[in-house]
C-alpha cells in the first residue's frame, strides 16, 4: 500500500511541474511561493506525526475511500485543463471556456499539498534531534527553489507544448487508476504488506521513463521526417 501511495505522490509532483510549464514567469513564482508557505506553515503539524499513526491511516479503508474522492476531483480538474488547453492550441477556445481554462490553470492540484506534507514528514523523520523550525524553513526554501528549476528544465527538455499536455493527461489517467487500487486496500483476497519493494518500484519507474524517452524520440523523428518532406 505504501508503494502505491508513494507512486501517486511522485506522479502528482510530476503533473504539477509539467503544468507549471504552461505558466508565465509570474505564475511560476507565485505557485513556488505558495509551496514554500505551505511547507513552512505545516512544519508544526508534521513534527507531531509518527510512523505508527501514518501506518494506521493507510490501513483504514474508510479514509482511503475519502481520499479517492479527493483524488478523483483533482484528476477531473487536471483533465479539464488538458482539454481546454488543447482547445486553445487548436484555436477553438471561446468565451466561458477561456475563463475556465484560467481557473484550472491556477489550480495546482488538490493532492499537491498532501504530497508536500508527506515530504516534510519524511524529512523530519530522517533528521531526529534537529530543530523543526529550521527543517521547515530549509525544506520550504528548497521546494521554492527546485520548483521553477524543474519546471523550466522540463520545458527545455520537452519544448513541444502538445507533448507536455499529453503527458499531463496520461499521468493523471495513471493517477486515477492507482487511486482505484488504493481504494480497495484491505478488501481483496491478496495479502497486504507494509514493506516497500524497492526493486519493483525501480522497475516501474524504469518502464515509465523508458516509455517517455521512446515517445519523445519517436515524436522528434516523426517531426523531422515531416520537415524534410516539406
Amino acid at each position: 500500500m505504501e508503494t502505491v501511495v508513494l507512486i501517486i505522490l511522485l506522479l502528482v509532483s510530476l503533473s504539477f511541474i509539467l503544468k507549471l510549464t504552461f505558466h508565465r514567469p509570474a505564475g511560476v513564482a507565485v505557485l513556488s511561493l505558495l509551496t514554500m508557505a505551505f511547507t513552512v506553515f505545516m512544519t508544526e503539524s508534521a513534527s507531531s506525526q509518527s510512523k505508527t499513526r501514518i501506518a494506521d491511516w493507510l490501513s483504514q479503508p474508510e479514509l482511503m475511500l475519502d481520499t479517492s474522492v479527493v483524488l478523483t476531483i483533482d484528476v477531473a480538474f487536471q483533465i479539464c485543463f488538458c482539454i481546454l488547453m488543447a482547445s486553445r492550441l487548436s484555436g477553438t477556445l471561446r468565451g466561458l471556456q477561456s475563463i475556465l481554462l484560467e481557473i484550472t490553470l491556477w489550480i495546482p492540484g488538490l493532492l499537491l499539498f498532501p504530497t508536500l506534507y508527506s515530504m516534510l514528514v519524511a524529512i523530519i523523520f530522517s533528521m531526529p534531534g534537529a530543530d523543526f523550525d529550521t527543517i521547515g524553513w530549509i525544506s520550504g526554501a528548497a521546494v521554492m527553489t527546485a520548483t521553477p528549476v524543474l519546471a523550466y528544465g522540463l520545458k527545455f527538455i520537452l519544448p513541444e507544448t502538445d507533448l507536455r499536455l499529453e503527458l499531463i493527461f496520461l499521468i493523471n489517467l495513471l493517477i486515477a487508476t492507482l487511486g482505484i487500487v488504493a481504494t480497495v486496500n484491505g478488501r481483496t483476497a491478496a495479502t497486504g504488506t507494509n514493506n516497500v519493494e524497492w526493486q519493483a518500484l525501480a522497475a516501474i519507474f524504469a518502464i515509465i521513463i523508458s516509455g517517455l524517452c521512446a515517445g519523445w524520440i519517436y515524436f522528434r523523428v516523426r517531426n523531422s521526417k515531416k520537415i524534410n518532406n516539406i
